[in-house]
């Protein structure tokens, strides 16, 4: 197995790092590269899964061609933006997307069509998943009435806080809260239809946005095993946890070694390393029909 590709180096520059994604800002224009860092409770793991930031982009490339919905993806040619003499192309090659500039709206906009993680605990606790009261007797993995929108703020590091929509806006405002609620829902519904069609539901995912000249434009991740719940149609079985093709199985296992969550994270095992990576794979293939070019 090849070294996860964790930190992008380009001479001269210096990214702005999240925890998966490193920015460079060449003017009107971004360069986003997806490492093969990978986070779970709002810790980035000392390991990597390797390939998995090439996962995350062409997957989100895919939805970017296939989604109704204005988004900052401009291409895949890194001839677009002027790198300098001496950058590794071969290393960002395959994870890298040339994404127009945005402001950042500063909210995770959330979509639940499923009851799971979080707001399952929550649910069973106070019958609501982040302030929205739910139907009683619902069970784990249910699936919802109807979606929910569950806004979170963000954070560069550490824990996204659950926010409630009336406080989402007094932050951003209401006419610009309802338009990202209503777009969440749209892209969440159409991304969904077309991952039922391949056989994967969509429990839960998480959307941002950016403006630009007056208009809210789809950004960063989407609809990818990071920021989404991804279960097998033909395994789904409600009433206990589901198999997944996500990270879940990241913090299931971690979930298993006594860790804290609130000291570093222990080294993954090369097993569970290698088995999200196959699930990551698993995941693009059958969503998208492709065959991941980096086996």
């Amino acid at each position: 197995m090849r070294p996860a590709f964790l930190t992008s180096e380009i001479p001269g520059h210096t990214p702005k790092r999240g925890k998966v994604r490193d920015m460079y800002d060449f003017g009107d224009r971004m360069l986003m590269v997806a490492s093969d860092r990978i986070s779970a409770f709002d810790w980035v793991l000392p390991s990597g899964i390797p390939d998995k930031g090439r996962v995350l982009t062409q997957l989100s490339r895919f939805w970017f061609e296939h989604l109704p919905v204005r988004h900052h993806l401009l291409s895949q040619n890194l001839d677009d933006v002027p790198l300098p003499a001496g950058t590794d192309r071969d290393s960002l090659t395959g994870r890298s997307l040339v994404v127009r500039k945005t402001e950042v709206v500063p909210i995770e906009c959330v979509v639940r069509g499923y009851l799971s993680g979080s707001g399952w605990k929550e649910y069973r606790q106070s019958g609501s998943v982040c302030g929205i009261t739910l139907p009683a007797g619902l069970r784990e993995s249910d699936q919802l009435p109807e979606p929910i929108f569950t806004p979170a703020t963000k954070a560069e590091s550490g824990h996204d806080i659950n926010i409630s929509f009336d406080e989402m806006c007094r932050l951003i405002g209401a006419a610009t809260s309802r338009q990202l609620r209503d777009l969440s829902f749209d892209i969440y519904q159409r991304g969904s239809e077309i991952a039922r069609a391949k056989g994967i539901l969509i429990a839960d995912t998480k959307f941002e946005f950016g403006q630009l000249d007056g208009e809210l434009w789809l950004i960063d991740e989407v609809m990818t095993p990071d920021s989404s719940r991804f279960w097998p149609a033909d395994q789904y079985s409600p009433g206990q946890g589901q198999p997944s093709f996500d990270k879940q199985f990241v913090r299931d296992w971690l979930e298993t070694t006594g860790w804290d969550k609130n000291s570093p994270p222990p080294q993954l095992p090369l097993d569970v390393i290698d088995r999200t990576r196959a699930k990551y794979i698993e995941a693009f293939e059958r969503l998208t029909g492709e065959t991941f070019a980096w086996r």
